[in-house]
């Protein structure tokens, strides 16, 4: 941004204004001193002749104004998500060296937000900027699509719903979750009434994809390949137990399904593991064939379940061995198991003192409603309980609850 020519506007813009105002009067300009009379008429043709008219300058003068501001936001703001970055690798140096992490080492101000003039509507017609067309979010048509043609595989849907709850249930629970801790993030991330193949933004009468997040804890395309590059060990594992199990038709369909299993670990394997990488392979045909997997009755629950069962593992490896509230659980799935556990480790005096800011970029806090509403750990861990409690009595969640009673007196066979 130039400041200089927003300097002048300020200043010269509304001169003009005042000289231009009582000409728009209509008659009242005759009552007028002729040399102000004679300026206003000199001005107006410079207006005509250069094409500026009164709205346009208006617009110029109100524009200043705006980017003013803005700026001022912007450097208040810089300096603010500075020292948040700051903090946050004091913090994590801390911990590595086995040093505690006290109140000193978060920003507890909270974050300045724009309450400055908004933009203003330019009156003459602007040449809008070239865009790049938005690539079209996958939907399961994609995925299964994806499968057939790259690994001739159709995963086995169940024959409703109440089985892939079953196959999930008896796969949590013989892993190491909870009960609660799998039905309340189940209605937190879908409702309460989300099926083994919602997708977000296709729910509750929406009819446009919002991301490839898929199933009961949202699984995007690239959560899909890291697991299968991280925990395909396991899955291989279970798979290849319950074909041993199996005999006539459906153990060839299952050796099919084990093959293609094998397959889609070892690509994922062969890039490094980081996010990154993983991404890379989620926004080829190959990962979208691999996001498949989430919709099969057999591997499908396994993937569901790992999705939050690293976040519990996670945690335990860090030393945090009391268990994880369902709300604590949400929040390492949806922030990062680093994060996550950043704001599950801290005391509950803490947890009422400590901006949400501390656990964000700059431009994921603006755009979260939720986080700037809800400003402190505390009271975001509050308003996810009490979501999970007002989703938790819809008809999938109760459905879910049941089974997993079920299951839990059952002994567990997997998957």
């Amino acid at each position: 941004m130039h400041h200089t020519p927003i300097r002048r506007a300020l200043t010269l813009v509304p001169f003009a204004l005042v000289l231009l105002a009582p000409a728009a009067r209509g008659g009242e300009a005759d009552a007028l001193p002729p040399a102000v009379s004679n300026a206003n008429a000199q001005l107006l043709s410079q207006f005509a002749q250069g094409g500026a008219s009164p709205a346009v300058l208006e617009y110029r003068r109100k524009l200043a104004e705006y980017q003013a501001a803005r700026a001022a936001f912007d450097a208040e703001a810089g300096a603010y998500w500075s020292q948040i970055s700051e903090k946050r690798k004091t913090r994590n140096a801390k911990r590595r060296s086995g040093q505690q992490v006290t109140l000193d080492d978060y920003v507890l101000e909270h974050p300045p937000l724009y309450t400055g003039p908004k933009r203003p509507v330019n009156p003459e017609p602007e040449e809008a900027p070239e865009r790049p067309p938005r690539k079209p979010i996958p939907v399961v048509a994609d995925f299964l699509r994806a499968a057939q043609e790259l690994y001739q595989f159709t995963p086995q849907r169940p024959a409703s719903e109440v089985e892939f709850k079953r196959a999930y249930a008896r796969y949590a629970l013989a892993s190491g979750l909870t009960r609660e801790q799998a039905v309340r993030v189940y209605s937190f991330e879908t409702g309460g009434t989300g099926s083994y193949d919602v997708q977000a933004g296709i729910e509750h009468g929406g009819n446009r994809a919002i991301s490839t997040a898929m199933g009961y804890n949202q699984l995007l395309t690239t959560n899909s390949v890291e697991l299968l590059a991280e925990q395909g060990h396991e899955f291989v594992r279970a798979l290849s137990d319950k074909v041993a199990r199996s005999s006539g038709p459906a153990r060839q369909s299952l050796e099919h399904k084990l093959a293609v299993l094998k397959k889609m670990v070892a690509h994922a394997k062969s890039v490094p593991d980081t996010w990154s990488e993983h991404e890379k392979i989620a926004n080829t045909a190959q990962g979208w064939a691999m996001h498949a997997m989430v919709l099969d009755v057999d591997v499908g629950p396994m993937l569901q379940t790992h999705k939050l069962l690293t976040s519990v593992l996670f945690a335990r490896a860090k030393g945090y061995t009391r268990p994880l509230t369902a709300a604590e659980l949400e929040m390492m799935n949806l922030t990062g198991d680093g994060t996550g556990l950043d704001m599950v480790t801290m005391p509950q005096a803490m947890r009422e003192q400590v901006p949400t800011s501390n656990f964000f970029q700059r431009g994921g806090y603006e755009r979260n409603p939720v986080a700037i509403r809800h400003n402190t750990v505390a009271k975001l861990l509050a308003v996810t309980d009490e979501r999970m409690d007002s989703n938790g009595g819809k008809a999938g969640a109760r459905e879910l609850a049941g089974v997993f009673w079920i299951s839990d007196v059952v002994p567990a066979k997997l998957p």
